[in-house]
């Protein structure tokens, strides 16, 4: 077989060690969870949390056991091994004992699916909450099956369970599946109350040490976020997770474009405008709105 000298100069750059200015990331050698078996998992749960709309559609009450039987079984045994990987990954231990994770995946696994009927009660509330915020939902099961901030908030659900278990990357993989599928971004470690309702929802960023109460509602365009990109690291050279997105208490309702950032507290029963910038706390029963319009004349491409 004839070799193009391009190929191998190619192959040999690719395969050999870097230098120069840039960044060397080292070879992984260890195996990894995988997205697309973390996506067929979070398809089973979303059957087994909501039978009849995902999964299988001939579910009825008589088979309904048998067939979360079927759901939860898979289930358990496709995480198992999920969260295996993502802990010997996380291992830096050359000498990791695998038995020893294999264990401790089995134990964690278990413990998530113990945790699956309070996901299920979370969201039925945000079910309610989303259809009694949208005039134009016609049904919970129009929301449950169509609107992407259901899809997203169950992806969010389900996360943060496996975060609190203290599982490494698995929970961020789900995260970022439903980022993808929706354009919600839902870090898994933020914490969400109940009733919890995102409208549209494209756009929407909710970072990892965020606090939500119960019965917030967000807009499409909101952020979340931190008020700046200062990195905290520990000895080893790992991020601190210290407290750096927003407090939003109960009844607080954002809407369409607005960005509130940093440690803040928006205090309970307040309404933030639409495109609004905050970097400061508000106390209850705030109305934080644009005070007039601005008229800038463009003719001719004058102000520009």
């Amino acid at each position: 077989m004839k070799t193009y000298s391009f190929i191998e100069k190619t192959v040999n750059a690719l395969s050999g060690n870097h230098s120069g200015d840039y960044p060397s990331i080292p070879l992984h050698e260890r195996r990894m969870p995988s997205a697309e078996i973390m996506n067929e998992i979070i398809e089973l749960i979303r059957s087994a949390l909501f039978p009849g709309y995902f999964g299988s559609p001939l579910v009825n009450e008589v088979s309904l056991t048998y067939h979360n039987g079927v759901e939860i079984e898979k289930i358990y045994n496709l995480l198992f091994q999920q969260i295996y990987d993502s802990l010997f990954y996380h291992n830096r231990s050359a000498n990791a004992d695998s038995e020893q994770i294999r264990k401790e995946a089995r134990r964690l696994a278990q413990q998530f699916i113990e945790r699956l009927p309070e996901i299920k009660k979370m969201l039925s509330t945000d079910v309610k909450a989303i259809f009694d915020s949208d005039p134009a939902a016609k049904s919970y099961g129009e929301v449950i099956f169509c609107y992407p901030a259901a899809r997203a908030i169950t992806n969010y659900r389900i996360a943060h369970e496996l975060y609190k278990l203290q599982i490494p990357l698995l929970p961020r993989i789900i995260t970022e599946l439903a980022h993808g599928q929706t354009g919600i971004d839902i870090h898994p470690g933020a914490q969400i109350g109940r009733y919890f309702s995102i409208d549209h929802g494209t756009g929407v960023v909710i970072g990892e040490t965020t606090i939500i109460g119960e019965h917030v509602t967000l807009y499409q365009g909101v952020t979340l976020g931190a008020k700046n990109i200062t990195l905290n690291l520990d000895a080893d050279g790992q991020h601190l997770n210290t407290p750096r997105h927003p407090i939003l208490e109960d009844n607080v309702t954002v809407y369409s474009n607005s960005s509130i950032l940093g440690r803040i507290t928006i205090g309970h029963g307040t309404i933030i405008g639409g495109n609004i910038w905050l970097t400061y706390s508000v106390p209850p029963n705030s109305r934080i709105l644009q005070t007039r319009a601005v008229s800038l004349d463009l003719t001719d491409g004058a102000g520009i």
